[in-house]
Parts: C-alpha cells; sequence; structure tokens
C-alpha cells in the first residue's frame, strides 16, 4: 500500500507540474500579470513592464550563460589568433573577428543580465 501511496503522490505532483505552464500562460493572457508589473515598475517604461526577465532567468544567466559566454570569447579568441594568417589570406580578418570574439564578447558582456538579446548600439 505504500508503495501505492508514493505512486499516487509523485504522479499527482508530476502532473501539477506539467499543468502549470498552461495557467501561466492564461494568467497571462487574462492581464493579472501586466498589471502586477506595471504596478511594480515605478519607471513607466514599457520596455521593463512588458519584458522583463524574471529572478530565476537572471540567476540562471549569471550562474550558467556568462561563464559559457566568456568561455566561449577566449576560446574564439584563440581560435581567431590560430586561424589569422587563413583569414588574411582570404580577406576576411574582420569577419572572423566579428564572429568570433566580438559577438560572444558582446553577448557576454553588454547584454542585460536574464535578456534573450542584446539591445546595444554598438557598431557590428
Amino acid at each position: 500500500m505504500n508503495l501505492f501511496r508514493t505512486t499516487a503522490a509523485v504522479l499527482a505532483f508530476s502532473t501539477a507540474l506539467l499543468a502549470l505552464p498552461a495557467h501561466a500562460a492564461e494568467v497571462e493572457q487574462s492581464g493579472y500579470v501586466t498589471t502586477e508589473v506595471a504596478q511594480q515598475n515605478a519607471s513607466g517604461n514599457t520596455m521593463y513592464t512588458n519584458d522583463a526577465p524574471k529572478g530565476y532567468t537572471m540567476l540562471g544567466d549569471l550562474l550558467i550563460a556568462r561563464p559559457l559566454l566568456i568561455a566561449a570569447t577566449v576560446i574564439g579568441a584563440a581560435a581567431f589568433v590560430v586561424s589569422l594568417p587563413f583569414s588574411a589570406l582570404g580577406g576576411n580578418v574582420k569577419e572572423a573577428g566579428q564572429a568570433l570574439v566580438i559577438e560572444p564578447g558582446r553577448e557576454a558582456f553588454v547584454r542585460c543580465l536574464g535578456c534573450d538579446t542584446s539591445n546595444s548600439s554598438y557598431p557590428n
């Protein structure tokens, strides 16, 4: 009987977890989330009310994505130095530097914490 109760509890818990995204989408469509976020935002800027990253997104970005992007920048810089003679012969040094060093560096250091992409106005 104990196995039955444990199995039933696990199934109920996993079903509840699977239903959370559907409930969140329903609440967001009804406008409850937007009103709460708008009340918390003192600046009134719509960028912060509509697309403000959540705390868990910022934490994941800080602990997982940023170190990986910094490592990608370092590895890309090493690959750029190794490929520099070939890029110079091919005439695409700027494109190689952009792809291997600039883009991962911009995502690692310029992008806001928790954002998907950088909205920077820095030139490509």
